[in-house]
């Protein structure tokens, strides 16, 4: 896991501009992460931490989630600031709210999913994001950064999965 941040970016006058981006907090997953549960887990190593510097300012979370699944259905992802929901679609029945999803793919397939969303936090304390998963139904298995199949081979690749959050000045 890597992290980056750029300092504070200001004007000439030393203020920051309204839509100017003040810094960027960036952790790429390089290793794999797989999950069987049917309820939302935390994705190991795919959450970032920025601290807001105003209570104005909003946050830009961008998100590329890759993955494969095992089994007869679809997965879940959501993003979580803290321990609040963020970007899930609303409640309608026995759907899972989630903000995005994998359907299955079997063997040597590595699927992206992406996400960019535009918070709120209303805060300057220190603001942890991070992606949580569900494999729906069950009890097929989810994989982060790898293919089902995970061959030592050409056709078994890997990947990178980012979570990449920006504090714009409002």
């Amino acid at each position: 896991m890597s992290l980056i941040k750029v300092n504070d970016i200001q004007t000439t006058t030393g203020t920051p501009n309204r839509g100017k981006v003040l810094q960027v907090v960036q952790t790429t997953k390089t290793d794999t992460f797989s999950s069987s549960s049917t309820a939302y887990v935390d994705i190991t190593g795919m959450s970032v931490t920025i601290t807001p510097s105003s209570n104005s300012s909003k946050v830009l979370v961008v998100v590329s989630l890759n993955g494969s699944m095992q089994g007869g259905g679809c997965s879940h992802w959501k993003i979580v600031r803290g321990s609040t929901d963020i970007a899930i679609a609303d409640a309608s029945g026995s759907r899972t709210r989630a903000t995005g999803g994998m359907d299955t793919q079997g063997g040597d397939w590595i699927l992206n999913s992406s996400m960019m969303w535009y918070d709120n936090p209303a805060t300057t304390s220190s603001t942890t994001y991070k992606l949580q998963l569900s494999t729906g139904q069950g009890p097929e298995t989810h994989y982060i950064n790898r293919t089902v199949n995970d061959a030592d081979a050409a056709n078994g690749n890997r990947s990178v999965s980012t979570i990449t959050v920006m504090e714009i000045a409002a």
